[in-house]
């Protein structure tokens, strides 16, 4: 659902880009910000079967919602294509938004963990494997449905007026969510279901909280230092709960540098697909747009977790190596490092190939031969001879020292007026002496996406309308230039309405062209075309080893945290540790916002070492603490606690019974 959201605010509900995507990443965040609830509500009071039940209908409701809210001919009732009431339509997405929200992150810690409730505890190796499975069919489904909901968005559906299909594209996913959650349901009887134990949370943070007024009250040398800091809560509360809470505590202190990872991480979607944009997505028979790259990822997990879990795992335990979770977790931080590495290496060489642009206080002008003779242009100290059909490239200029150009066609000369623009490219369109005309150029950079930018001059006596694709040049008046419009990759139809067409050369990935047009008549049209900015070069296959890095470190890392973080927990409180561990995903997301913001870096090659060094150093760190940490089995010591109070009972049952009836193992001598 998620894959089409930002182009539904967009093109259904009017919002522009700075909206769409604030609003876009509210959600995300709302979706990583609410496990903790639903953590609370399984360990504390329904359980997670429970849980599950109560929030997937939160979550198919929100699905159904949604699709409703796209629905066109909810509001259309004039029938023009168009919602007579946006407004509507508004309140039901973020209705249907904020379902979603709290039952994803409802149902996210305690499906994990309900899984993991499933295995015995001599069944480690089959627990993990479950895990392994788990995060394997999470990220099949995400590349299928980042496959097929774009599908579904582009097909045509309505009652009186056809458009993409959201309904059908947010629909799919909510039929499919109730089929799920009915399958869920009919399992009911095979499943393990453990019993809540009462509102955990308030009895941690009550002891929490007595323990460090405890501890504040005898701070003075008098009273004898106690081995945990915990321990000073022993005089108001039982050592069941104590020793759980230290379990808790101790993997939460874990979880305090693993946000840096997914820093990282969630930049495939920032700015690795950023960088895409700046790269060639030809891979011969097919050619992939920069955003599709994110796919990567998905494949590679697909194809990775089973080598992972069934060669390289058996394959090291052979070799007699200890590979425990937390060594895994620690492999997988510097592995995720070495991938921004290897980004900054690849940004390298594209900067190589990208073009240069004006500061704020430079301009920059090329000048382009359209006529049918030879031309000579000066620049200040230097000039050269254009043939038709030329370019000059780009002369950058500081403002300081205004340029004087001179085009000149044998004896005759021409000087271009000085009225150039800072911070702007400039190009200036030569046909003869008597016909120069200069064009301030918008494009500041390389256009986004990949796409490719495309303006037209009009070289006839009459003024026409281009188009391109499906998209309008209207009334471009004769020697003067249309603004930008942008396309992907490919060959597209150029058609003068009322006149002639023609196919466009291919375009390629993140150029831009000024296609100058020189003839339309029955033979067909013609022009000129001159690439203001070249097309990228760099290949994204170039992306991959990058994609390869962080994918290995992502089965090593985040699968284990999954397991570790359900192994190392007390069974009170398995979901609430789950939802601990999702929350430093959003933890991470936040550390992306400060550090992209808070340094202005002058090159982005030098932000991914930044982000690779610190997490260098946060991998340190965490090994330092992965080596001092004391694995523990918590099922082992609840068993120790319950067969403590077994004895106990037993003890106050002898305090009653007949004070002359002797055990089976009195004996005299032992008197």
């Amino acid at each position: 659902m998620r894959a089409i959201l930002v182009l539904y605010f967009q093109r259904f509900l009017g919002w522009n880009d700075d909206l769409s995507t604030a609003i876009y990443h509210t959600f995300v965040a709302l979706c990583y910000l609410t496990p903790i609830l639903g953590a609370l509500i399984a360990d504390s009071w329904l359980g997670k079967f429970k849980t599950i039940i109560s929030l997937s209908i939160v979550y198919t409701l929100g699905q159904v919602v949604t699709a409703i809210s796209s629905i066109n001919d909810l509001s259309d009732a004039n029938h023009d294509g168009s919602p007579d009431t946006i407004a509507l339509h508004i309140t039901l997405s973020m209705v249907g938004l904020v379902l979603i929200a709290f039952g994803t992150g409802g149902i996210k810690p305690c499906v994990s963990a309900f899984g993991g409730d499933q295995f015995e505890e001599n069944q480690e190796k089959q627990r993990n494997r479950f895990f392994s499975i788990f995060y394997l069919a999470i990220n099949a489904g995400s590349l299928i449905s980042t496959i097929i909901t774009p599908i579904l968005r582009v097909q045509e559906c309505g009652i009186h007026s056809k458009q993409a299909c959201y309904p059908l594209a947010f629909g799919v996913p909510a039929a499919l969510m109730a089929v799920a959650l009915f399958v869920f349901i009919i399992g009911s009887s095979m499943y393990k279901k453990v019993q809540p134990q009462g509102n955990i949370m308030s009895k941690v943070a009550n002891c929490i909280g007595f323990a460090i007024k405890n501890r504040f009250k005898h701070r003075s040398k008098e009273f004898p230092k106690r081995k945990h800091w915990l321990d000073w809560a022993k005089e108001k509360y039982d050592e069941r709960l104590i020793t759980q809470i230290k379990m808790a505590v101790k993997v939460m202190f874990l979880f305090i540098p693993l946000p840096m990872f997914w820093a990282l991480f969630d930049q495939q979607g920032s700015r690795w697909t950023l960088q895409a944009t700046t790269m060639n997505g030809n891979f011969g028979a097919i050619e992939i747009q920069p955003d599709q790259m994110q796919t990567v990822n998905a494949i590679l997990i697909v194809i990775m977790v089973p080598i992972v879990d069934a060669m390289v795992y058996p394959l090291i335990a052979k070799c007699g190596f200890n590979f425990t979770s937390l060594k895994k977790m620690t492999v997988g931080m510097f592995l995720a490092s070495m991938a921004f590495v290897a980004a900054a290496i690849v940004q390298v060489e594209i900067d190589k190939t990208l073009p240069v642009f004006p500061t704020e206080n430079q301009i920059q002008v090329q000048v382009l031969n359209v006529g049918n003779e030879s031309l000579n242009v000066s620049f200040p100290g230097h000039g050269m001879d254009l043939h038709v059909n030329e370019s000059s490239g780009f002369w950058t200029s500081e403002i300081n020292s205004p340029p004087n150009i001179n085009i000149s066609y044998g004896q005759q000369q021409y000087t271009v007026p000085n009225n150039f623009e800072n911070g702007y490219r400039h190009s200036i369109l030569a046909w003869d002496i008597s016909n120069i005309v200069v064009l301030k150029d918008s494009l500041k950079s390389k256009p986004e996406k990949g796409e490719n930018g495309i303006r037209f001059v009009n070289g006839l006596d009459q003024t026409i309308t281009v188009n391109m694709d499906g998209k309008l040049y209207e009334n471009i008046t004769s020697y003067n230039a249309s603004d930008y419009e942008f396309f992907t990759s490919g060959t597209k139809t150029i058609q003068i309405l009322g006149g002639c067409e023609r196919r466009s050369p291919k375009l390629e990935f993140g150029s831009a062209y000024t296609y100058v047009i020189t003839k339309c008549d029955a033979d067909g049209l013609e022009f000129k075309s001159f690439a203001d900015i070249p097309p990228n070069t760099v290949n994204m296959a170039f992306q991959i080893p990058q994609y390869f890095l962080l994918t290995c470190g992502e089965v090593v890392f985040s699968i284990t945290g999954l397991e570790f973080s359900y192994s190392q927990a007390p069974s009170n409180m398995k979901s609430v540790l789950q939802a601990g561990w999702l929350l430093t995903v959003a933890f991470g997301n936040i550390i992306v916002l400060i550090v992209a913001g808070a340094g202005q870096f002058g090159e982005q090659w030098a932000e991914y070492i930044i982000f690779a060094s610190l997490l260098l150093v946060v991998c340190f760190i965490f090994a330092i603490m992965a080596y001092f940490y004391t694995y523990v089995n918590p099922t082992e010591i609840e068993a120790q606690f319950d067969n403590d109070d077994k004895t106990k009972k037993l003890e106050k049952v002898g305090d009653v019974s007949d004070p002359y009836e002797k055990p089976e193992s009195f004996s005299q001598t032992k008197m």
